[in-house]
């Protein structure tokens, strides 16, 4: 059995510890991580922590466009390789007692406590240091997405005279720990000691490929009982000291607020001090309760609609929360111009860009959650860049157009040659997710329109991508890497043929039905995409029964992931990248994404035959492979099978599985819980549009309850011995349960089967 790590405790709403995890200190700190979409933050701790950790301190669409380095430079690689940067660190609050600083790595304190209450969006941690017990709460408001709030309270506890100094710094000399060389990407415009405020503001490095530099201005001011004593300006610092005497028994507060303002939204350094000052005093209007109770209530609206409930279960119910949770500390919609990073506001890793994991994991969880028109920027985002995907395509020689494994601006910045000329598949992601927004909410009017755009010249690409086999009257695709990425430059991958030849045929219906002359695509363009689709090439063994991932995957040795030593596991840990490429393993779904995403094209002999054969070959070192097979599990009845990738997918973080949280939490895939039960469990399907439900409940829970939206209507889903459908606002709908024709006008219960 995989070996987890839990070094938080199970609760419903809380993800907290007694324990300072000096040697999981990393780990602790990606899973108390916060965010509001406009930035974010490791949990990491104000005062000062001299043991190892990863400062880290991430702010939305700022970034940097490293060098890519390689030995050996082929035609076709981007100049650059795109990454998140660790932007100016205004945590710090150094604390000291009597002049005793804490240093929480060595310092010698009592009843350490720490919780992440996600129900609010809070983050606290408290101590006892030399006598005075330190409360520390922070947040990153949702109401005002700008300011990032740090409270502490100073209790007497020992009844001896204390005092009590805080320096509070803002510090823009940060690194990046993936970066060439320990590079430092920024340098300090300006800084400054006002009599309300300190202020410091830096700027990206210039670099070569014509990126635009960014700025970020971050200023601090404080509210509470301590009295200013200094304020002190360095070359990349600025820090005031504050102090308080605490008699026998006496509790003093001492809040610092930061308000962090970028080019993003103004035009030049005066531009951005001249909004803050505006900020800062509207800020400062509020006590710290307006702004918490504001954080508070935020955060009520938007778990009214997305919350999961679980009973029987604390663990599952703890997974799905947090996983909701991170997903909106680090999206929400608000900003056309961003995506969902793979690693969101916790870490570097991935270079924190743009992946495909969006369309095909993310989309369908903010269409039920969110307005719709959350995912309509989503899809905008993408035809934003479609004359940077086309680019990527003229780079690798081909037509049309390429959109990219990794992005900030629609340009491709990953440097693997494996991912950037191969792993393609990616290309069909983004016209499935138009498909699924268009059939999930109805509304024609972006696939007539820019949706359409964005499919032409995809189907261009996909067109220019195959070649013609003459010996076989067959298309093809050769030199690919599927989203299996333990093999590399294999030849007709199943799930990228399949994608491809369904991208052709989707655009010409969707042009049938939505005619654009001004697109240009010919009558022989037409026929062409035809004819492609008619005579792709699928790899399949009749004998078997099944899909074949790819040319050749069946000469594979293929023992079963179950007869490996244990020792072996994780395989990208454990054994050479040439011993992975040569083994059966699979990485992540591939056959089982393709019957995933076209599930109403193949029948439960074909799909049972598939996933009996490809899962016990499967690692799921990829965050993204539990919920695909989860939910495949649940549609064949496999509920040991479902719960256990159910658990997989909501706990991967929670529980460390793939022994890699540390370098921050896996975003994307945190979507994959929630798919889990409500395309599992709940066998929610909206396959043409038509909404249809056959629930079954775990036998470790009693219950559990979600809500969709769907077309304009709000249902309450409840599983327990009975389904219960509630409509709580919105027209009645027609829809099936367990294959029923229902109407659904306010309430219907049948008996779980």
């Amino acid at each position: 059995m995989k070996q987890i790590k839990r070094i938080m405790a199970i609760d419903p709403w809380l993800i907290k510890s007694d324990k300072i995890e000096k040697e999981d200190r990393r780990l602790q700190e990606s899973l108390t991580a916060i965010g509001n979409g406009y930035m974010g933050m490791r949990g990491n701790f104000s005062e000062t922590y001299t043991g190892d950790h990863h400062q880290g301190t991430y702010i939305a669409g700022v970034w940097f466009p490293d060098k890519t380095r390689v030995g050996w430079w082929k035609n076709g690689y981007p100049e650059y390789f795109g990454k998140a940067i660790n932007a100016v660190n205004f945590s710090p609050v150094k604390v000291f007692v009597d002049d005793k600083e804490v240093d929480l790595a060595t310092s010698d304190v009592k009843d350490f406590n720490i919780s992440l209450d996600m129900q609010k969006g809070i983050l606290s941690y408290s101590y006892i240091f030399e006598g005075v017990k330190v409360s520390v709460e922070r947040f990153f408001s949702i109401a005002t997405q700008q300011l990032a709030m740090f409270a502490f309270l100073f209790e007497n506890v020992n009844g001896q005279e204390h005092t009590v100094r805080t320096a509070s710094i803002l510090d823009a000399d940060v690194r990046n720990e993936d970066s060439n060389y320990d590079e430092n990407f920024w340098k300090v415009l300006e800084a400054g000691n006002e009599a309300d405020f300190s202020y410091i503001a830096s700027e990206t490095i210039p670099n070569p490929f014509g990126v635009d530099q960014f700025t970020v201005y971050a200023a601090q001011a404080f509210a509470g009982d301590f009295e200013k004593k200094a304020s002190d300006k360095a070359a990349a610092q600025v820090t005031d000291v504050y102090e308080v005497h605490l008699d026998a028994g006496e509790t003093k507060s001492f809040e610092k607020r930061v308000v962090v303002l970028t080019s993003r939204d103004y035009e030049n350094l005066e531009a951005i001090k001249a909004a803050a000052t505006p900020l800062l005093k509207a800020v400062a209007a509020k006590d710290y309760m307006a702004h918490y109770q504001a954080q508070v209530d935020g955060w009520a609206k938007r778990w009214e609609i997305a919350d999961v409930q679980i009973s029987g279960s604390d663990e599952a119910q703890q997974g799905i929360r947090f996983n909701l949770f991170q997903l909106f500390n680090t999206y929400y919609g608000e900003d056309e111009r961003l995506n969902i990073g793979p690693k969101g506001f916790t870490g570097e890793k991935y270079g924190g860009a743009t992946y495909w994991d969006t369309e095909a994991y993310a989309v369908p969880l903010y269409l039920a959650l969110a307005d719709t028109k959350v995912t309509k920027n989503l899809l905008k985002y993408r035809r934003n860049q479609l004359k940077a995907a086309i680019h990527n395509a003229q780079q690798q020689g081909l037509k049309g157009a390429l959109y990219p494994m990794v992005t900030f601006t629609g340009v491709e910045c990953h440097n693997e040659w494996e991912i950037t000329f191969e792993e393609i598949h990616r290309n069909g992601a983004i016209p499935y997710a138009i498909y699924n927004y268009t059939n999930y909410t109805g509304d024609e009017e972006y696939l007539a329109h820019e949706g359409l755009e964005v499919l032409v010249e995809v189907a261009r690409f996909w067109a220019d991508r195959v070649h013609y086999s003459k010996r076989q009257d067959k298309y093809m695709i050769h030199g690919v890497t599927g989203p299996n990425e333990y093999e590399n430059n294999i030849n007709n991958n199943w799930y990228t043929n399949t994608l491809a030849a369904w991208v052709l045929r989707y655009t010409a219906a969707s042009l049938k039905k939505h005619p654009r002359p001004d697109l240009e695509v010919s009558v022989e363009e037409l026929a062409k995409w035809a004819e492609i689709d008619a005579k792709m090439y699928y790899p399949k063994d009749d004998e078997l029964g099944i899909f074949v991932q790819h040319d050749t995957y069946l000469d594979k040795d293929l023992t079963p992931v179950a007869e490996l030593d244990p020792s072996n596991l994780p395989l990208n840990q454990n054994w050479s990248w040439d011993k992975i490429l040569r083994s059966p393993y699979i990485k992540q779904a591939d056959v089982l994404q393709g019957i995933y995403f076209f599930g109403d094209k193949y029948t439960m002999e074909e799909k049972r035959k598939n996933f009996e054969f490809y899962e016990p070959l499967t690692v799921h070192e990829s965050s993204l492979s539990p919920s695909i097979h989860s939910i495949l599990a649940a549609e064949l009845g496999m509920e040991e099978k479902a719960v256990e990738m159910y658990e997989r997918t909501a706990r991967l973080d929670l529980d460390n599985y793939n022994n890699d949280t540390e370098d921050g939490l896996h975003i994307t895939s945190m979507t994959g819980s929630w798919l889990a039960i409500v395309q599992g469990f709940a066998q929610m399907k909206t396959w043409d549009g038509k909404l249809s439900f056959a629930p079954f409940l775990p036998s470790a829970w009693t219950g559990y309850a979600f809500h969709i939206n769907y077309r304009g209507s709000l249902i309450k889903v409840t599983v327990d011995s009975n389904v219960k459908l509630e409509l709580l606002s919105g027209p009645a709908l027609s829809l099936e349960v367990y294959g029923e024709a229902i109407e659904l006008d306010s309430k219907y219960t049948i008996a779980v089967k």
